[in-house]
This record gives structure tokens, sequence and C-alpha cells, in this order.
């Protein structure tokens, strides 16, 4: 590639091509590193690369190169957030993963956490037999989740979790237990709802990392997944510090 930008007439080292690289990687992990401050929402996902190793086949706030979704990863992630400042947390909007879900109790034990309405209103068709029911079943949720308020959200809930006792029972149970996670927006002012409700915004950026990393197939090691994937946040890290607001906390 630094050949093509160059040309086929200036030869260049191996050695030029690691210094260019390193040169590289400090910038961005300066990026990486950089201090956190107040932060009332924070918002959670991950994304699987290829990657050698060892054998083993609206800010952007960091990123890392882990091998697995486990606790420990997440966790270290979470307190290099913590060691760079990062505080005034509200809110964490995540999927529901184990290692996640397991780290967050830990770094923020008192933060309450907003499951994504979206994967829930996904995962609820998993437990509808019927595919003609699946609709009505989605329809109910929404409704729930666009309730005015918690106390008539809750009250729906209850309501259809009475209703699928006798027509899904096991939609029932797995909605009685998970669908509350997916309410602790409503405990936040109503023009924020809209946009903590789910993780929805980080699509676009796994969108965009799937699009460029695709190419590479498979890195030759994590520092060159690393080195990629930071750049592009980089750049999703600019683009929304200058674009328009996302949150207004003045109203």
């Amino acid at each position: 590639m630094l050949q093509k930008l160059v040309g086929p007439q200036v030869a260049i080292s191996s050695t030029q091509v690691s210094r260019a690289a390193q040169s590289l990687d400090e910038g961005l992990a300066a990026w990486r590193q950089r201090p956190l401050g107040p932060t009332p929402y924070v918002f959670l996902d991950a994304r699987y690369e290829r990657v050698r190793t060892g054998g083993i086949h609206r800010r952007v706030l960091g990123v890392s190169v882990a091998l697995s979704e486990a606790e420990i990863h997440w966790r270290g992630f979470l307190d290099s957030l913590v060691r760079r400042g990062l505080c005034g947390v509200k809110l964490i909007v995540a999927d529901s993963h184990t290692g996640l879900k397991a780290a967050r109790r830990a770094v923020f034990p008192s933060v309450p956490w907003q499951r994504c309405q979206f994967h829930l209103q996904q995962n609820a068709v998993g437990y509808v037999a019927r595919l003609e029911q699946r609709p009505a079943v989605a329809q109910r949720i929404r409704a729930i989740f666009n309730a005015p308020d918690k106390d008539e959200a809750q009250r729906l809930l209850e309501q259809a979790v009475e209703q699928w006792h006798k027509e899904a029972p096991k939609l029932a149970a797995w909605a009685e237990e998970n669908l509350p996670e997916g309410l602790a927006a409503f405990d936040f002012p109503a023009h924020h709802r809209v946009r903590i409700r789910t993780t929805n915004g980080l699509e676009r950026i796994n969108r965009e990392l799937k699009r460029r990393t695709r190419v590479a197939s498979i890195f030759p090691n994590p520092d060159a997944c690393l080195r990629l994937v930071s750049a592009l946040l980089a750049e999703f890290d600019e683009e929304w510090m200058a674009g328009k607001i996302y949150l207004n906390f003045k109203i």
C-alpha cells in the first residue's frame, strides 16, 4: 500500500515501513489514552476480527483488541477508561453479554444499565413459535418501550406477560425476566430516551469497521488490527465532535 502511494520508482525498506508504523502507533496510542472526564451515558459494544495471535485461531472513548468478550477483557477495558479520568457516568447502554455484565458490576456497581431495546425485540422472536404471531408480539413490545412513562410501561408489560402465559409460556417467562432490563431509560429526561434506549448509534461504526477490516481478511497480529481500528475510530470521533449536538443537556 505504501509503495502505491510513493510510486514504484521509490525504494522502501522494511526498516522504513517499521518506523512509519511505529510513528503511527505512537499517535494512535496517544488518542486511545487521552484523558477523559464527566460522561453521563456510556455505550458499549464489541465486534470480532480475525487476528493471528499465539496460535489461537457520540465520542469514541476508547478501543481495545482482546481474544474474547470474557469478563477479564471487558474489566480491563473499563478500568482503563476510569484510569484515564472517566467519571460522572449516569447510565451504561449495552446488549446482554455475560462478560460485560460482570465487568460492569465490578467497575461501575452503582451505575444503572439500559439493555438495548432493539436487540430485546429481536431476541423475543426466538420465543414465538408461530410465524403469524411474531408481528403482534413485536408490536406489543414496541408499545411497552414507547409508553409515555415507566409506570405505564410496566403496566403494559405485566398485561402482556399475563396474556403470554396462556398463549406462549416460554415467551412469557423470557419477557418477565428480560424486558424490565430495557426500561432504565425511563428514569432519564424524556428528550434523551430516544438516544439512550438502544446501541443503534454504534451500528454505523460497526458496519464501517467491517467494511474496512474485511479487506484484510486476517490481521498478522493484534497490533495491526488495533492500528487500523484506532485510526478509523479517531476519524469517527473527530466527525462526531464537528457534527450536530447529539444530546442537549440544557433543556
